[in-house]
């Protein structure tokens, strides 16, 4: 059993995951880029270029995914390494203490193999530094011995691609943003989309479910598959105790209030942020730190989970001074516009 983290984060959703749910959870994720539901764009470019670097036999350049979390970076990555045809080694920036761990990691690669770190944009300094000559010239330089003993020893790497994922694009620095010869940004996914991830999810699952079901999930799942593999769990276990043999919208529209998640997809945090904006500070400007504050979330989790949501949504603008509540957020939460009172 363990907790579920957020691929991109580093921050833990407390939901925890048994034995069997994490080997559905394995289950779900797509092999080849035919299997990956959504993302048409950059599914279509990394074709071109995954077939581009087989057919010259050339290690891949190195990827840089950005967007929200729960996208399916992670799951691209492990994609891209198996429609090349070679092995992926994963970490994190946080796990990557000093120079030495990634060292190890980049001599541990064969020729063409994939490296794939998540929350890349957290390297610390030095260590984003020993990047810069392994990602171009494929060589490291480390420094061993003490004293006068001290020498830089030059070690050479094999051809590898580096993969990046990151919810911050925007905090990379140039030196290593730069050295990524392919950037994709992952987007939303439409509520299409998502009704076909959680008919495939559902088959994983051996439940049905009804495709009106599969239409009110997918469009209360925030345009997120994560999201939406996790309430399909949650309105299953409703289902399962009503001894539905296919899940029922009613049971779906239940199940999803009972969750707290409302007919925009927000949950309670997202309108504690909204409630907060508008009746602590009259719907803002307010800055991001004085909101984090308020809502006991920290700042990078309030920019990379919830913001980009409410943004695109038009729950909220950005300006200069600060985050402003639009109508649609007064309306959303029934409270009178300034302008009613």
């Amino acid at each position: 059993m363990r907790l579920v983290a957020d691929e991109e984060k580093g921050v833990t959703s407390g939901e925890v995951i048994g034995p069997q749910e994490e080997q559905e959870e394995f289950s779900l994720r797509p092999k080849t880029l035919a299997q990956y539901l959504g993302q048409e764009q950059v599914k279509r470019e990394m074709a071109v270029y995954i077939k581009a670097a087989k057919k010259r036999d050339e290690s891949l350049d190195h990827v840089l995914l950005y967007g929200p979390p729960g996208l399916g970076k992670t799951t691209l990555a492990f994609v891209v390494a198996n429609e090349l045809g070679v092995n992926l080694k994963s970490t994190s920036g946080p796990a990557i203490e000093k120079a030495g761990d990634l060292v190890a990691l980049l001599t541990d690669l064969d020729p063409g193999d994939v490296l794939f770190i998540d929350e890349i944009h957290r390297l610390a300094k030095p260590i984003e530094e020993v990047l810069y000559s392994a990602m171009e010239d494929y060589y490291v330089d480390i420094v061993i011995g003490e004293g006068q003993t001290t020498h830089a020893v030059h070690v050479p790497l094999p051809p590898f691609t580096l993969i990046g994922a990151t919810t911050l694009a925007g905090q990379l620095s140039a030196p290593l943003r730069d050295r990524f010869g392919i950037v994709e940004h992952l987007q939303y996914y439409s509520v299409e989309e998502l009704e076909k991830i959680v008919q495939r999810s559902s088959n994983v699952f051996n439940v049905q479910i009804a495709p009106e079901a599969a239409h009110e999930l997918a469009r209360r799942s925030r345009g997120t598959p994560r999201v939406a593999n996790r309430l399909l769990r949650r309105v299953r276990d409703f289902a399962e105790v009503k001894g539905e043999q296919v899940i029922s919208l009613a049971t779906t529209a239940h199940a999803l209030t009972q969750l707290q998640v409302d007919d925009e997809g927000l949950d309670q945090t997202d309108r504690k942020i909204l409630r907060t904006m508008i009746q602590s500070y009259g719907g803002g400007p307010v800055g991001v730190r004085t909101l984090a504050a308020n809502v006991g979330e920290d700042v990078e989790t309030l920019e990379a989970l919830y913001e980009p949501y409410l943004l695109q949504h038009g729950f909220i603008l950005m300006t200069p001074r600060g985050r402003i509540a639009t109508e649609k957020a007064y309306l959303q939460l029934n409270i009178p516009l300034p302008s009613e009172e």
